[in-house]
């Protein structure tokens, strides 16, 4: 009892310092625009964006047929009406004839991943926030220096304090056979390239772009957590499933300092998932690469690729939303925010780390109210529990609204995905927190229609499956060592 008054006004006293320098800025500027109040004519929604195709920048005619092409998939109504939604925060750069396929987990992403650098022909280049010294990175280095054999151009840009807990000689080794390698910030002063002060800037974006055809992106790092899936949806590929520990009980609240240990992680398996993309939004994925590599002043020249000739991969309507701190406002946010306020029928968030702030709790709440179908998926246990408790502050005003919580059991969350009125999916790096929409250099990949969105649907109900749905009475029967940890939580939220 006494460790726990001793940190109850530890944190008080913490709590009191950090309010007092200062709150970081909001990740929108002013007025947030209303949602539109009108389904807007596909005319009208084809002037408000800019397409690219495979041949380049589409006319008006051409931006018709591209949208007119997604909303052939079913929902046109919501479809129009989101896209207009997002045109009234800036431009919004879209990308046709491309093909895109959910990943879900490390198997199966780590499996396509290593098939397209194996088939690679000219460039790879690989940015994540953790590369990890583990079997899948080991693995991963003898394929990158095989292909640099073979002659191609690879390029490697990781956080330098994400892969901290890397020895150097793993990255010196690439480098020796002749891959160029660059630490973003690194944590050392005397190997900055850029100033100091700007230690807190992370690259939290994971993406891999083979020969500027294929790209990846989403939410998983080259680590050991993921090589053997989350248990799910055949994820774990031919290997065995580890043994399932007990869920959670009670209110909800898992382990008590909401961190799990090393063993417990790698027996739980980590839940996660990336986007394989084929087609004109893989160029942008590469062009924000080349832009980070320059930005740091890491050695060498990335070369650009320019796209490659033939027909359409694929039919999906893609957005590639990157963000950073130094933008005046964050894309990323702006795009959730505006989608979940336009919102018709449906909201279904799969999130890691939800500390979202006020303006996108009450998106949440106020879409329950007029009748949106809105459920999240939120972890159990979690790698840092601060967020986690943040995040559960929430619970009591969002469920009072109809909105529905389920926590993921028997895995750690580690997914940013939504799908909204089943045509408005995104797959990134982006959590839903103010690390992410402050601080970080983050990457979601959008893919417009309802094919991809029914697939993203489907993957979101077999996660519910496997979630225990809070309740509103039995959330408010919690103790109150769970409520002060989330008032606590709660007061350092823009600061996690």
């Amino acid at each position: 009892m006494r460790r726990r008054v001793a940190a109850l006004l530890f944190a008080l006293g913490a709590s009191v310092g950090l309010v007092a320098c200062g709150t970081p800025r909001a990740p929108v500027n002013g007025r947030v625009p209303d949602p539109p109040t009108a389904v807007p004519a596909l005319t009208r929604v084809a002037a408000q964006v800019d397409v690219t195709g495979p041949r380049g920048q589409m006319n008006q005619s051409s931006r018709e047929q591209a949208l007119q092409s997604a909303a052939a998939q079913g929902k046109s109504e919501l479809l129009k009406r989101q896209i207009a939604a997002m045109s009234a925060f800036g431009d919004v750069d879209l990308y046709a004839g491309n093909d895109a396929q959910l990943l879900v987990d490390g198997p199966a992403t780590f499996a396509a991943m290593f098939a397209a650098i194996e088939k690679a022909r000219r460039q790879i280049i690989l940015e994540s926030y953790i590369i990890e010294d583990a079997d899948v990175s080991r693995r991963l280095a003898e394929l990158l220096l095989k292909r640099r054999s073979d002659g191609l151009e690879i390029a490697v840009l990781y956080d330098g304090v994400g892969s901290m807990g890397t020895d150097e000689t793993y990255f010196d080794r690439l480098r020796q056979g002749g891959i160029a390698v660059c630490a973003f910030n690194p944590v050392n002063p005397l190997k900055q390239r850029t100033k100091y002060h700007k230690i807190t800037q992370r690259d939290h974006r994971k993406m891999l772009v083979v020969d500027g055809e294929t790209g990846f992106t989403g939410g998983i790092n080259i680590s050991a957590v993921y090589s053997s899936g989350s248990g799910g949806f055949g994820s774990r590929g031919s290997s065995k499933a580890p043994p399932r520990k007990a869920a959670s009980s009670g209110s909800g609240d898992g382990k008590a300092s909401g961190k799990t240990d090393d063993k417990a992680e790698e027996e739980n398996g980590w839940r996660d998932t990336m986007v394989q993309v084929r087609g004109p939004a893989t160029q942008k994925l590469h062009t924000l690469f080349r832009e980070v590599w320059s930005q740091q002043h890491c050695e060498g020249t990335v070369a650009a690729i320019a796209p490659p000739p033939g027909p359409p991969a694929g039919q999906q309507l893609m957005r590639v939303v990157p963000s950073s701190p130094q933008d005046t406002e964050n894309r990323i946010y702006t795009l959730l925010l505006g989608s979940i306020r336009a919102a018709q029928r449906s909201v279904y968030l799969t999130m890691a780390y939800f500390a979202p702030g006020q303006d996108m709790v009450d998106a949440l709440c106020e879409a329950a109210q007029r009748g949106v179908d809105v459920q999240l998926i939120l972890p159990s246990r979690s790698d840092f529990g601060p967020v986690m408790h943040a995040g559960r502050s929430h619970y009591e005003r969002m469920l009072k609204a109809g909105v529905r919580i389920h926590e993921l059991q028997d895995a750690v969350l580690h997914a940013k995905t939504a799908v909204i009125d089943g045509v408005v999916s995104t797959v990134g790096s982006s959590n839903m927190d103010w690390r992410s929409f402050v601080h970080n250099n983050e990457v979601n990949a959008v893919v417009l229609g309802e094919d991809f969105g029914g697939a993203m649907t489907r993957m979101f109900e077999r996660d519910r499956t496997a979630s225990r749905t809070i309740e509103l009475q039995r959330w408010q029967d919690r103790g109150l060592w769970q409520r002060s940890k989330e008032y606590f939580s709660r007061m350092f939220e823009q600061w996690w």
